[in-house]
């Protein structure tokens, strides 16, 4: 297992490839597939220089926005080379630090990031070579720095080529998944467990959906199928808002494991229940569709927005408050209390390839004691006998169990409600021997990549004693 860092340190002497310049960008545009390129190797290097967030980088609100004027089809295309090459950063950097054995030159050290999107294209996707490697060095004749090295280009992609069997062969988690969360999955959960994960982070996540009622009929109608859990997973690829169902409010997408949490709440119509770090909504909708009393509590107005407009597609409802779950308070305590937790989201690497290459180790011991704050804030809301169900996308046991355990040992008021298989609709796999839910990338295999895997996830099910 090994660290990755960009083969040259001078490639982080600047973000993006191109600078915005009219001239350049219109001369791109008159070549086909070119500005999608150009858009994607810009995006990666925003992701791994920048430390920005992959899916901020795709929305109109991004400064810069590397998709203004595009055409969806370019769109569409930038996004696929953008994913891909976030997704493989490591495979990608240790096939082109083999190939270019002097590093890039100093002069142009931005070559990174097209040399990246065309790598990607090379070994990961269905694009035709000739066609990434044109519009790769086409993209470095644009700019000045780096016209002089077109040649340079052409040939390290060429031997790429040749060599495409050669890199396709190496260990995801050796090389796409960095050293620190290598060594810390192995640790928890095995090798073989660790190399399971890593694996399937290599995969496109499938679309779950929790619907309102009758999953089995409803994966009928969407081409999917029911879960054990009660969600469905989709086989289609049809946009979301295109499917049955969508614009009437019979389902949400949420990943199966997200919905499990909320589930194991219980709850009874017309109990006055809190979700604590709300945005974007799914488990608030799962609370308002069980008709309780809802508060669905963010420190994010702007998230909150998309939750408000969510639920009312749904025809569902919840009382929606802005506020720092660390300090919220309330007239009147709570029947049940959901805290999915701020966390390093380590269990949705599948989802957000970014995770890896933007979270640090250090970031953990931050994030552990924002969660301890949240959850003393959490106990103090709960009525006698009221519930506490505290969950985390994370794989890290710091944020799961090693955080319960503390937290349980400094307030014997509460006490730990284990999770029952059978009774609570969960797979046994999925109950650790304390009594927790704890849920790995790799489970539920498949043959069919599109219907394997779930997010990462930990929950436990605590009581306030009376």
């Amino acid at each position: 297992m090994r660290d990755h860092k960009p083969f040259s340190a001078k490639s982080k002497a600047r973000a993006g490839f191109l600078p915005a310049d009219a001239a350049r960008e219109a001369e791109a545009a008159q070549v086909p597939g070119l500005q999608a390129r150009i858009a994607a190797a810009n995006v990666i290097a925003d992701v791994a220089q920048g430390g920005h967030l992959l899916d901020e980088r795709f929305s109109p609100q991004a400064v810069p926005f590397r998709l203004a004027g595009m055409e969806s089809r370019d769109v569409a295309l930038a996004r696929s080379i953008a994913y891909v090459g976030v997704r493989r950063l490591g495979a990608i950097r240790h096939a082109l630090a083999l190939l270019l054995e002097k590093g890039l030159p100093k002069q142009a050290a931005r070559l990174e990031w097209p040399l990246v999107a065309a790598a990607a294209q090379i070994l990961f996707l269905e694009v035709p070579d000739h066609a990434a490697v044109d519009l790769a060095v086409r993209a470095v004749r644009l700019e000045p720095k780096t016209a002089p090295f077109a040649g340079l280009v052409n040939g390290v992609l060429r031997n790429l080529i040749r060599r495409r069997e050669e890199f396709l062969a190496a260990d995801p988690l050796d090389l796409d998944t960095p050293a620190w969360l290598a060594q810390r999955w192995t640790k928890s959960y095995g090798e073989a467990q660790a190399r399971a994960i890593a694996a399937i982070h290599m995969q496109e996540p499938p679309i779950d959906l929790s619907v309102k009622s009758d999953a089995e009929g409803w994966a009928r109608r969407l081409d999917g199928v029911a879960l054990p859990t009660g969600s469905v997973r989709l086989r289609t690829r049809t946009p979301i808002v295109e499917l049955e169902g969508f614009a009437q409010g019979e389902w949400w997408v949420q990943d199966a494991a997200a919905a499990l949490p909320a589930r194991l709440l219980a709850i009874q119509p017309e109990e006055r229940v809190l979700d604590m770090c709300a945005a974007p909504g799914g488990k608030t909708a799962q609370l308002a569709l069980a008709r309780a009393q809802v508060t669905a509590l963010d420190r994010s107005a702007e998230r909150l927005k998309l939750l408000a407009a969510n639920l009312q597609r749904l025809g569902l409802h919840a009382d929606i408050a802005v506020g720092d779950a660390a300090t919220y308070s309330a007239a009147r305590p709570f029947d049940a209390i959901l805290l999915d937790a701020p966390c390093s989201a380590t269990g949705t690497i599948r989802r957000h390839p970014d995770v890896p290459w933007i979270k640090k180790p250090g970031d953990l011991d931050s994030l552990v004691a924002l969660q301890s704050r949240i959850l003393e804030r959490a106990a103090g809301l709960l009525r006698p006998e009221g519930r506490l169900v505290y969950c985390t996308c994370s794989l890290e046991p710091e944020e799961g169990e090693a955080q319960i355990a503390g937290f349980l040992r400094r307030h014997p008021e509460m006490r730990r409600a284990p999770i029952d298989a059978s009774a609570d609709g969960v797979p046994a796999e999925f109950v650790t021997p304390e009594g927790d839910l704890r849920t790995l990338p790799s489970y539920w295999p498949n043959e069919d990549k599109r219907l394997a895997g779930l997010d990462g996830f930990f929950a436990a099910r605590l009581v306030r004693r009376g």
